[in-house]
């Protein structure tokens, strides 16, 4: 009788009682090898079921830790994106799996499921598309691929990149006019307090012979300031956009110091992984109105856009000289000043822009392109949807970054819906 006992102990043990892994978020799944134990009707056949795979995965009316399952015969409710044209989804499917669900609730360590908004298992963290409440809930990190990148590694960081953007303006080269200091309550008068040009003096000699300089540049009218209206690109401005990638990222030292720390920290694998991570997530087209393919987050931040009758985006200091230079752009005011007394600099400026109003556009002023892509590229992988605290030269910068929610690129990584210079105010 003993024999017997210990017998269908071990047989337990090596199967339904395998607490090595779970099935939350496995059921249906085939074999893995990399589990020790198994959450599909095969495991059954071959003893090697997960310590909850009755719990979790046979006869639970729930989806509670099931969203995204693959389709398991012997399930009574279902918890993944064909369950609805079966009509055999369990009764808490919609609250939990759906794309409107913004919680991880009942979700977390789920699969990827593509229709959902936002995500519950280890992989979020790194492609940027955490639901807001996964640290809470699930315990886990929603950094992004910088989610072990600590606030002093960014702030160290920064201050190297600030030392060496060999790129950027000098006094001489830059000569500005901030004219009228405007309150935080009247940036939206619309008054012109500034009867001259913001830039007196660019030294184009010097500054846009520099490689990078001339591959950003030819750029900035790639692009319709318009959103609703289907932005297109040809085979030369496609190239454009890679030329500049390769100058700002392989060819500088800004550009490769940024990418060695986040190789470093394991974000990237590879400086061709690195680049084309940032082509999608800065040039990769989404909608901002009426379901056009009409913006992306180069276009939002460096260039600018026009959306309801106001300048949207628009955080370029080279797109504001060249735009006023050309008589499209006047500047009215500024409401703050950085504390910098060589470039880069940063301000918040108010302006039209060929008859639209901008209330608040800051920029880095003076810095080179590449410096500009590597902050904000920055501090959008490590800090997605956040406030980024940088240091350049001793002294605090704050950079606000957003993420954009209603499309993603590749495995559900979410393309930069803004970034721009929140501090300092004067």
């Amino acid at each position: 009788m003993k024999i017997i006992l210990l017998l269908s102990f071990v047989l337990f043990a090596q199967g339904y009682g395998n607490s090595l892994d779970s099935c939350q978020g496995r059921c249906g799944y085939g074999t893995d090898p990399e589990y020790t134990c198994q959450c599909n009707s095969a495991c059954e056949r071959y003893g090697d079921c997960c310590h909850d795979y009755v719990t979790i995965c046979k006869g639970s009316l729930s989806c509670k830790d099931r969203c995204g399952e693959k389709y398991d015969s012997q399930n009574q409710c279902h918890c993944n994106s064909e369950c609805s044209r079966h009509n055999n989804c369990c009764n808490d499917y919609n609250d939990l799996c759906l794309s409107g669900s913004l919680s991880c609730k009942g979700r977390c360590g789920e699969k990827y499921d593509s229709q959902n908004k936002c995500h519950c298992n280890s992989e979020c963290g790194r492609h940027n598309n955490c639901c807001s409440d996964y640290k809470d809930l699930c315990g886990g990190d929603t950094g992004g691929g910088g989610g072990n990148i600590s606030d002093r590694e960014i702030a160290a960081l920064s201050e190297v990149l600030y030392a060496v953007d060999s790129n950027k303006a000098s006094m001489n080269e830059v000569i500005l006019d901030p004219q009228a200091l405007v309150p935080d309550s009247q940036t939206s008068a619309q008054q012109d307090l500034s009867p001259d040009k913001l830039f007196q003096f660019v030294d184009e000699a010097s500054l846009f012979s520099k490689p990078t300089y001339a591959a950003f540049l030819a750029l900035l009218d790639n692009y319709n300031r318009n959103t609703g209206v289907t932005e297109s690109f040809s085979p030369q401005q496609l190239e454009e956009q890679e030329h500049f990638l390769n100058e700002a990222i392989s060819n500088t030292e800004v550009g490769q110091e940024l990418y060695a720390f986040l190789f470093t920290k394991g974000v990237y694998k590879s400086e061709e992984e690195f680049k084309y991570d940032l082509k999608m997530m800065w040039f990769g087209l989404y909608s901002r109105y009426n379901g056009k393919m009409d913006s992306s987050g180069f276009e939002h931040i460096f260039a600018g856009e026009i959306k309801s009758n106001k300048v949207s985006g628009f955080h370029n200091w080279l797109q504001f000289y060249q735009l006023e230079k050309r008589g499209l752009l006047n500047y009215y005011s500024h409401s703050f000043n950085g504390p910098w007394e060589t470039y880069p600099d940063v301000l918040g400026m108010q302006f039209k822009w060929d008859g639209y109003y901008k209330q608040v556009g800051s920029a880095i002023m003076g810095c080179s392109p590449e410096f500009d892509l590597a902050l904000y590229s920055l501090c959008y992988i490590a800090r997605p949807g956040k406030q980024c605290k940088l240091s350049l030269g001793g002294k605090p910068l704050i950079i606000q970054t957003y993420t954009w929610d209603n499309s993603s690129y590749g495995d559900g990584k979410k393309y930069i819906a803004s970034a721009f210079p929140a501090t300092p105010r004067s």
